[in-house]
């Protein structure tokens, strides 16, 4: 789940002061998830901006182009009629309503990571997107974002009773959940194998896969 947050209604009235006429769009999966970009919040949105309004909906999945273009055909005339689309989604799928529309975006959403949902408003950072994920040797924790320090080897000499001091020792040690979980498993000697450090040279951005 991508997790984001809506900026400020003054923030985004100042980022869409320049625009004429203003189509807004929301994001029926993640973003309608978090409620930063589903119907209430589009209504919010659209609301704000008044009559300079060309008109709104929640496309199923911003990110996904082809999806993007089917739900906004149904929109071709507000949408010609506008001077830019104000995205309720993830950076993503923002920039993906920009290369459909062929109009200016506005980003109503900050993104902040890659998340699971405890419940509604109550999230948890549990992946870096890093590339290389290991957490079959860590017992299903990721080191790389739920340790403090991104260690690939632990725990480090700072945990007490499990507890991590970077956090003044109020959060768990990743590392001591890694242990406690290859435990459970029976798997301990997955915990005994030595990670080499990341490669952190430059690579090749923006990334691009495609399926064969």
């Amino acid at each position: 789940m991508i997790i984001t947050k809506q900026k400020t209604i003054d923030k985004i009235l100042k980022d869409a002061s320049t625009f004429r006429k203003i189509f807004v769009i929301g994001c029926g999966t993640c973003a309608t998830a978090c409620q930063t970009g589903g119907q209430e919040q589009v209504k919010a949105v659209s609301a704000a901006l008044s009559d300079r309004l060309a008109g709104s909906t929640v496309v199923e999945a911003c990110c996904d182009v082809r999806v993007a273009k089917r739900d906004l055909s149904k929109h071709k005339i507000e949408l010609e009629g506008a001077d830019a689309v104000l995205a309720l989604s993830c950076g993503a799928g923002a920039q993906a309503l920009g290369e459909t529309t062929g109009k200016p975006v506005i980003a109503g959403l900050d993104t902040l990571f890659v998340g699971k949902i405890e419940r509604i408003g109550r999230y948890y950072e549990r992946c870096s997107a890093c590339a290389d994920c290991i957490i079959s040797e860590t017992g299903g924790i990721c080191p790389v974002v739920r340790c403090a320090k991104g260690l690939l080897n632990g725990p480090c000499g700072g945990q007490v009773k499990g507890k991590c001091e970077a956090s003044g020792y109020t959060r768990d040690c990743a590392w001591v959940l890694a242990y406690n979980s290859l435990k459970a498993q029976g798997r301990l000697e997955q915990f005994k194998k030595y990670r080499a450090p990341r490669d952190r040279s430059p690579k090749s951005q923006p990334q691009e896969i495609e399926a064969r």
